[in-house]
């Protein structure tokens, strides 16, 4: 969610050397990006001394503080660097030299309490109507983009949207498919149904399976099953559960799977989802690196909020989401502390039609 406003100061600032610090474990991500000049990778064991003295060693001249953290502000004033800008927030204002002021439609995300949700999920929708709306609509300047590309504003640089961008080589991606997916050479579909944040995130596995399922049966296409290492057991028993349903009925073309959860380094995640004809998956990583790969992503959301940071749709691209109609999400919460009516409420048979829809 921050390139666009990499882009836009790329744009701004076409000769400038501009270098992005990031945990190492993302680094990959940034490869033969067009904004980026350099990479700065953090270990996982890094303190903020050693990256002030990494950071020192490039002589930057100015710093553009994306995240929102105490530290994030003080690396760059340990390295010495003139220009530090940041949006103002407690603890972090001393370590910059010009604090940038909330911007005006930021929309902050609020987690709710279970008594709240228990208020909320127990009202009639006459006693809500003569109440405060709990779900006012939320207008897409809301989404996180808007934070990143203000902070390039203030540097001068246009702050208009642009789709999110990642870079993927023709010549990585069919190597990356060549050794993952053998000989396959027809339509492949993406499938990711896990989430770090917690399963308040994830749409029910039986659901993924029953989609799959329903896509089977009017489609020849080849799922590829993406996850971390955490994910390995739920894409297993979703392999075993479509292979199963069809040897039961034996409807539309056997199934395809590469079941490749916890098998991938990140750039082969990025090859193969930019093999991907749609991805359908939770909102996690893999959804904004396929929608920033030019993938189409289908969505169920859940304790989220795809106002504030769903995948972008642009020009012919268009990502399909969706949400029950429930009055206590989105929450925010890590997991569901009534039904889970938010992610049950999403029907197979809608999500199944946009995966087919968006392979057109």
């Amino acid at each position: 969610m921050t390139t666009p406003a990499l882009l836009r100061l790329r744009e701004h600032f076409p000769k400038a050397h501009i270098a992005l610090l990031t945990p190492e474990k993302l680094s990959d991500l940034w490869l033969n990006h067009p904004a980026i000049d350099d990479v700065i990778s953090i270990p996982s064991t890094a303190n903020i001394f050693s990256i002030g003295r990494s950071l020192r060693r490039g002589r930057y001249d100015l710093a553009l503080v994306l995240p929102n953290s105490p530290r994030s502000a003080m690396e760059p004033w340990l390295a010495g660097i003139p220009r530090r800008i940041g949006y103002s927030r407690p603890w972090r204002n001393f370590f910059l030299t010009k604090t940038v002021a909330p911007r005006f439609g930021e929309v902050k995300m609020h987690k709710r309490s279970v008594a709240e949700i228990h208020r909320l999920v127990s009202e009639t929708p006459d006693s809500r109507s003569q109440t405060q709306d709990p779900r006012p609509k939320t207008p897409s300047s809301a989404h996180q983009i808007y934070d990143y590309l203000h902070l390039a504003g203030i540097l001068g640089a246009s702050a208009e949207p642009l789709p999110p961008r990642l870079a993927v080589e023709p010549a990585e991606v069919t190597r990356t498919r060549k050794q993952f997916l053998k000989d396959h050479r027809g339509l492949v579909f993406g499938l990711n149904p896990g989430a770090e944040y917690g399963p308040a995130k994830r749409w029910p596995v039986e659901r993924f399976i029953a989609t799959v399922n329903e896509v089977q049966e009017r489609s020849d296409a080849a799922w590829v099953l993406f996850g971390g290492k955490n994910d390995a057991t739920i894409a297993t028993q979703i392999e075993a559960a479509v292979f199963a349903t069809w040897e039961r009925h034996k409807k539309g073309p056997h199934p395809m799977i590469f079941n490749l959860a916890g098998q991938t380094s990140l750039r082969e995640l990025m090859a193969l989802l930019k093999s991907c004809r749609v991805l359908l998956t939770n909102d996690t990583g893999p959804m904004h690196v396929a929608a920033a790969l030019g993938v189409p992503v289908v969505v169920p959301f859940g304790s989220t909020s795809p106002e504030l940071t769903g995948p972008i749709s642009s020009g012919a691209m268009h990502h399909q989401i969706f949400k029950a109609d429930v009055p206590c999400a989105p929450c925010f919460l890590r997991e569901c502390p009534i039904d889970f009516r938010c992610m049950n409420g999403i029907r197979v048979d809608r999500v199944a039609e946009a995966v087919l829809r968006a392979a057109c």
